[in-house]
């Protein structure tokens, strides 16, 4: 429950309500192993968070239009936050990420060997969920859910 405060104070927030800033009680997140090269690493963090977008089209906004009326594709309608952390972290954050049912998508070693997507698909569907040497987990839900996924990640540098 919140109160007002008998203080009063002007801002451009009071107004113009546009210009409050927009707060999510979702999270995108991004979590990669530590030891990837930076090629990898933009790579995996690109094929993770296509997959949101694809199944949960909530998280997209909508399409950008420059001053010239020239179209743009639409976006996320939130930041993707990025962490780093170890193999370990990356296996403790796949088993969170399970048992809490949250929509997510995964990038493993293995993927760096193949080109396309049938082949992306059936390189994941040949290892145990136990096995598999994951590099990449996206996640998206609550922030309190995705930050208990994370606990032990970093931010990204």
């Amino acid at each position: 429950m919140s109160t007002m405060s008998t203080t009063s104070t002007t801002s451009t927030h009071d107004a113009d309500p546009a210009a409050a800033p927009v707060r999510f009680d979702t999270k995108i997140a991004v979590l990669l192993r530590e030891d990837l090269e930076t090629w990898q690493r933009l790579n995996v963090t690109a094929f993770l968070v296509s997959g949101l977008g694809a199944q949960i089209p909530e998280v997209v906004g909508e399409p950008y239009e420059d001053a010239d009326a020239v179209g743009y594709l639409p976006m996320f309608r939130q930041p993707v936050l990025v962490f780093e952390g170890t193999k370990e972290t990356l296996t403790t954050a796949h088993a969170r990420v399970l048992s809490r049912a949250l929509p997510r998508a995964l990038f493993t070693s293995d993927l760096f060997a193949t080109g396309n997507d049938r082949d992306n698909r059936a390189a994941v569907r040949a290892v145990p969920t136990a096995d598999l040497d994951l590099v990449g987990l996206a996640v998206y839900g609550p922030k309190n859910a995705v930050d208990k996924v994370l606990k032990g990640a970093r931010m990204h540098p």
